[in-house]
């Protein structure tokens, strides 16, 4: 009998590999102006995206070059539909043949109308402290304090819902701090640093390094501190309701689990994600829906690794997700990497297998800018908006003309206005 490595077959590639694999493909494509090549990549990069709005862009430009003018208008209206707006149907030069039909045209202003200004949430305060760029927030009903972690000045402080600003504790390495969520039941208080790669102020030798922290609230003392994986990046953060941490790497692709009193993290995914972002509890605790930023909302059964992923519909466009938090059925996402940037309900069937409803909370408005993470308090969402991002390049840096401005804190009440 021949050894088992030499009949076992190869792993198969995890969803990182996979789309590196096709995009790489359709760059060649491109270059060689092999269009049908193109589209044949395009279709297998839309299956994995789980039909994401801009995979159905990249299957229209393909079909324009090849003539076929009916199905690339049909993925424009997909995407239209999809509430995004993007430049790229007046400047992408695929497009261009089709740029003179009526149907075009109305494909384009329907374009238009997604970007206007819809706004069901309201200013709570003003963080008063410039240059924080804060990312994740949670609320302690017990000091009346929201805590907001900050990527620029590597802490966490606390905030009056006046706006003003104290520090609560410094990240013990000196790395951006990201993501945070409080223990009500054990008064703890659990935050992730990250070495952010890329960034001129985090040492070379550290980046790629990330840790979950915890602190006693009453305390601020640290009283654990545990070194993830390497290299990875565990910027978003939940509990479930017996104390467990679930973090994500949105830079590697894992979901990791730390049981109560456990010192080690426990990798929960096979690979499926790209992206995976702020993690909610499926209603029946076993399930964890996890928003990818790429491939969507997968709904990840903790026992068996399987993910299952909410279909688009070409009608809900549910990529781009930063911070997503459960009420019931409903699903309230912080979704920054749409297009336009929105504040959204997504309301599940019954069964919690697929979104049957939508609802704008808050979009192109001039307090939204990005924002990033929530929390619910008293069956009302509060959330970071103009956290300041959109002003750093790579590096960390603010882009020259920019300027960071003070974040909002807004708040949306999720009564029967925002039912659908």
């Amino acid at each position: 009998m021949p050894p088992a490595s030499a009949s076992s077959s190869p792993p198969a590639p995890t969803a990182i590999e996979a789309l590196d694999g096709l995009r790489t493909e359709m760059r060649q494509a491109r270059a060689a102006e092999d269009w049908r090549a193109y589209l044949t990549a395009a279709k297998r990069q839309a299956e994995l995206l789980n039909g994401s709005p801009l995979s159905h862009l990249e299957m229209a430009r393909a079909q324009a070059r090849l003539k076929d003018e009916t199905a690339a208008l049909s993925e424009l209206r997909a995407f239209v539909r999809m509430g995004q707006a993007s430049e790229l149907l007046d400047t992408l030069p695929d497009l261009a043949p089709l740029r003179e039909s009526p149907a075009f045209k109305a494909i384009r202003a329907e374009s238009a109308g997604n970007l206007r200004p819809i706004a069901q949430s309201s200013p709570v305060f003003r963080v008063k402290e410039r240059g924080l760029l804060p990312e994740d927030i949670d609320y302690d009903a017990r000091t009346k304090r929201f805590f907001l972690s900050s990527i620029l000045k590597k802490k966490i402080v606390t905030a009056t819902m006046q706006g003003d600003v104290a520090d609560f504790a410094s990240a013990p390495d000196g790395w951006p701090v990201l993501a945070l969520e409080i223990d009500r039941a054990r008064q703890l208080l659990w935050a992730t640093e990250v070495a952010m790669e890329g960034f001129d102020d985090v040492e070379p030798s550290a980046q790629g390094r990330s840790a979950l922290l915890c602190y006693e609230l009453g305390s601020r003392k640290l009283v654990r501190r545990i070194e993830g994986p390497r290299p990875s990046a565990l910027g978003d953060m939940t509990l479930t309701s017996d104390g467990t941490v679930i973090v994500s790497d949105g830079q590697h692709g894992g979901v990791y689990r730390l049981r109560p009193g456990g010192d080690h993290l426990e990798r929960l995914d096979a690979g499926d994600f790209i992206s995976p972002q702020t993690v909610a509890i499926a209603a029946d605790g076993a399930h964890l829906i996890v928003p990818d930023y790429v491939r969507g909302l997968g709904v990840l059964a903790t026992d068996t690794k399987r993910v299952t992923w909410l279909s688009m519909r070409d009608r809900y466009a549910l990529d781009g997700i930063d911070g997503l938090y459960r009420s019931g059925n409903r699903l309230l996402a912080i979704q920054n990497g749409a297009r336009p940037g929105r504040v959204m309900v997504f309301s599940m069937n019954t069964a919690g297998t697929s979104i049957a409803a939508e609802n704008i909370i808050e979009r192109a408005t001039p307090t939204l800018g990005d924002a990033t993470h929530g929390v619910i308090v008293d069956d009302v969402f509060y959330y970071i908006a103009n956290s300041g991002w959109n002003a750093l390049d790579d590096s960390g840096k603010v882009k020259p003309g920019m300027a960071l401005t003070e974040p909002w804190v807004m708040r949306a009440p999720l009564n029967g206005r925002l039912e659908n």
